[in-house]
């Protein structure tokens, strides 16, 4: 009698993804970071080369950041944002391609590789919340809590800063209640900043900056489509909404463009709606295997940081990897930062603040945190991996 193979009676183990399969961020050629370093180029700010070589140089810039809306978004959604839609073609100077945002595709990591020009392993905010070396509390980089001092996080000065030194036009434009963050500071500050509470107002104002120099570069921000899709989701009405207004902000600003000026709309990241069950949210709060050794969880559902009880490292690697490897690229720290995640190299500052495991998600599926983070596990939209979805931004153009 012949006996069936051991493969027919018991299923093969599903296959681990390997840190060296996971879609690294196009730093130094096509990243968020690379964008206002371009700019600058262009412009004549010394210091700067052109790293997306596929952008032409203008005298006057303005990049305006929507928070969320990534580049999959625009194209799923044609009836709602018909005007951002008719300029896919012209993102990434013409060749129709998007740029990506980094790792995490998050904003306070995103914001700072904009202002910046620096990867997150330069610029130092690798993630939604990390460890600081300093104390051993978890940071919130976006929330600035608990307070650290700036500029000892981030010592780098911005592109707006040199641009404004080189004697470039530089001006912000976003919401009053960002003019005094930390973030801000850190990452977009140089030049004036003003403060607008209404989309309307911002896109006026912008456009009024830009053409109050022969070279300008301003920046402005809209932060609610990122709202709406984690409160409520991508395929929501009111995510919909939010975005239908802001494509017609986007038309409002470009159709208001002075002479030898070019516009850039992009974004910080985009986002996936994750089911509310048990296969695609994992409960760190509720599962003791991934738990165990485990000091600190950081980041957010979808690209955590977790910082193992000193000793207890390769064991903390070892379980992540074997429970959650088939459906997330898991990674040590050494393993991550010599794949890229983070940008060619890292400053040995960052280092610590970087998990002793990263955990980026592949599939449709969150690691959150019920007790730990009730607020961000509540939240329908989600962001901060390595897919397409979530780290595939915009880079459309108008020109005059």
């Amino acid at each position: 009698m012949v006996q069936p193979a051991a493969s027919a009676l018991w299923p093969d183990e599903p296959e681990l993804l390997t840190v060296e399969s996971a879609p690294v961020p196009e730093y130094g050629r096509g990243s968020l970071a690379d964008l206002l370093p371009t700019l600058a180029a262009g412009q004549g700010v010394p210091g700067f080369t052109p790293l997306i070589e596929e952008l032409a140089p203008a005298d006057r810039n303005c990049v305006f950041l929507i928070d969320g809306l990534g580049w999959e978004q625009i194209r799923n959604h044609p009836d709602e944002a018909p005007y951002l839609t008719s300029l896919l073609p012209t993102s990434r100077g013409g060749t129709g391609r998007p740029i990506t945002a980094g790792f995490p595709a998050t904003t306070a990591t995103s914001l700072a590789s904009v202002g910046t020009g620096l990867p997150p392993g330069a610029h130092g905010l690798p993630g939604y919340t990390v460890r600081d070396p300093a104390t051993g509390a978890l940071m919130n980089q976006l929330r600035w809590k608990p307070y650290t001092d700036p500029r000892a996080w981030q010592p780098y000065p911005t592109v707006f800063g040199r641009a404004h030194d080189a004697g470039v036009h530089t001006a912000q434009v976003s919401s009053p209640m960002f003019e005094q963050t930390p973030l801000t500071r850190i990452a977009l500050s140089g030049g004036t900043f003003h403060g607008r509470l209404g989309g309307e107002e911002r896109m006026d104002l912008a456009a009024e900056q830009l053409a109050a120099g022969d070279r300008s570069l301003v920046y402005t921000y809209y932060s609610e489509v990122d709202g709406k899709g984690h409160g409520f989701g991508v395929d929501s009405d009111a995510w919909r909404g939010q975005l239908m207004y802001v494509d017609r902000l986007v038309q409002r600003l470009a159709e208001q463009l002075p002479p030898r000026a070019a516009l850039y709309v992009t974004a910080d990241h985009g986002m996936i709606d994750i089911p509310f069950d048990e296969e695609s949210r994992i409960d760190f709060d509720e599962d003791w295997e991934l738990r165990a050794g485990v000091a600190l969880l950081g980041g957010e559902g979808r690209a955590r940081h977790v910082y193992a009880v000193p000793g207890a490292e390769a064991d903390v690697l070892a379980v992540w990897r074997e429970v959650l490897g088939d459906r997330f690229w898991v990674a040590s720290r050494a393993e991550a930062v010599a794949a890229g995640w983070f940008g060619p190299s890292v400053d040995e500052r960052v280092l610590g603040r970087i998990g002793d495991v990263i955990a980026a998600a592949h599939d449709d599926v969150a690691i959150t945190a019920s007790v730990q983070e009730r607020h961000e596990s509540a939240m329908v939209g989600l962001h901060g991996s390595m897919t397409a979805v979530e780290q595939l931004v915009p880079l459309l153009e108008v020109r005059t």
